[in-house]
């Protein structure tokens, strides 16, 4: 009997199962974008993030600026650093925002600092002082003027990193379904506006409420409030509010130069390289600006459009309603950093800028645009 050479057999088998699964691998790793492939070749540690946010998932502007700095994180780290968003009530509410960051349940957020008002009064100044800065001053403070280092001792007891996150620019007085002729117009008025201004309108006799951005359309078609506050033309255009309210009033005196926030739990930013710490703040940096850009070119055509199209009634508040509120606002920050020490630091400090740069934009900033307003010559 001839003796049967099985070598051969077992070694082309053994071939085609490296070919198959060299195959199998070649085609796994095809589905990888160039970033996460170059992540994985470089043998460095990898690193999975969550972010949440108090908007809703890719509304224009706010939502969308979390998702754009998430892709920009991940191009710049070429994949070493992968960040999913989630919008308001995917993971957590949109004011379990700072908890859910402070406890780590998520490694990040996007928000507004004036929502933590009721942990942190001072917060408020880290997003909006009623007649206080526009959004350019606000990032000078920040950056250029010693206000971020107070934002991250503010926010150091809570285990959080605080950065700029985006600017909306000088915002719309909001939504309403009564005239305001006066300062009697605003009482009994139920409105939705956070902050320091909530404080404001409740002292001129209004009542304030926080409601979340999702929710604000159902409140002010059924009644729940009489006007609301949002952002601008581009974000409230998105939301429908010409449908439902009949009056658009300027200007923004409560919010003149909003700034967001990314926050970033300590812990889990301490765990990464120092060349992804530095990738994140990088990022936020260009998101923040982005934001500003992205408001400044949309406001005009949506405002356009609410006018044109919609028939929005615009309107301007008379100058006494607006020199009541400003008394107002001025006694209550007065008043609030007399009882609280942290507060008072923090204020004293916005004012210190506040008075360096209001004289210099009144001939630069200001006067340029009262001369672009002058007639040419015929």
């Amino acid at each position: 009997m001839k003796k049967i050479n099985w070598y051969p057999p077992i070694i082309l088998g053994l071939l085609a199962l490296l070919v198959i699964t060299f195959g199998a691998l070649v085609v796994s790793r095809a589905s990888l974008g160039p970033a996460q492939q170059f992540a994985e070749g470089t043998g460095q540690e990898t690193f999975q993030w969550k972010l949440v946010t108090t908007w809703p998932k890719n509304f224009p502007g706010l939502g969308s600026a979390p998702e754009r700095f998430a892709k920009k994180v991940e191009e710049m780290s070429a994949g070493r650093l992968k960040i999913k968003v989630y919008g308001a009530g995917e993971l957590v509410p949109a004011m379990g925002v700072f908890g859910a960051v402070s406890e780590g349940a998520a490694q990040m957020g996007h928000g507004a600092a004036y929502y933590w008002k009721g942990k942190l009064p001072a917060a408020q100044f880290f997003t909006a002082v009623p007649f206080g800065l526009n959004a350019q001053e606000m990032n000078g403070w920040l950056h250029h003027g010693g206000g971020l280092e107070l934002w991250e001792e503010l926010y150091a007891p809570f285990n959080l990193i605080p950065m700029a996150g985006g600017s909306t620019g000088v915002q719309m007085a909001g939504w309403f379904n009564k005239e305001i002729n006066s300062v009697e117009d605003l009482k009994g008025l139920k409105m939705r506006i956070p902050g320091l201004g909530g404080e404001v309108l409740n002292r001129a006799g209004g009542t304030a409420v926080t409601i979340p951005g999702g929710e604000l359309y159902t409140a002010l078609q059924t009644g729940v409030i009489d006007a609301t506050e949002w952002v601008g033309p581009y974000n409230d255009l998105a939301f429908g509010f010409h449908q439902i309210a009949e009056y658009y009033y300027y200007p923004g005196w409560h919010e003149p130069g909003s700034i967001l926030e990314f926050i970033i739990n300590k812990s889990a930013f301490e765990k990464l390289p120092g060349d992804l710490q530095a990738i994140v703040r990088a990022a936020a940096r260009d998101a923040n600006q982005d934001m500003l850009d992205e408001y400044t070119a949309r406001n005009n055509r949506a405002l356009k459009e609410l006018v044109d199209k919609h028939g929005v009634q615009l309107k301007r508040l008379p100058d006494e309603v607006l020199a009541h509120l400003k008394t107002i606002n001025t006694e209550i920050l007065e008043e609030t950093a007399a009882e609280d020490p942290q507060f008072a630091r923090i204020y004293e400090a916005f004012r210190e800028f506040e008075a360096q740069v209001i004289p210099y934009h009144r001939i630069s900033e200001e006067a340029y645009y009262q001369t672009r307003l002058l007639e040419l010559d015929q």
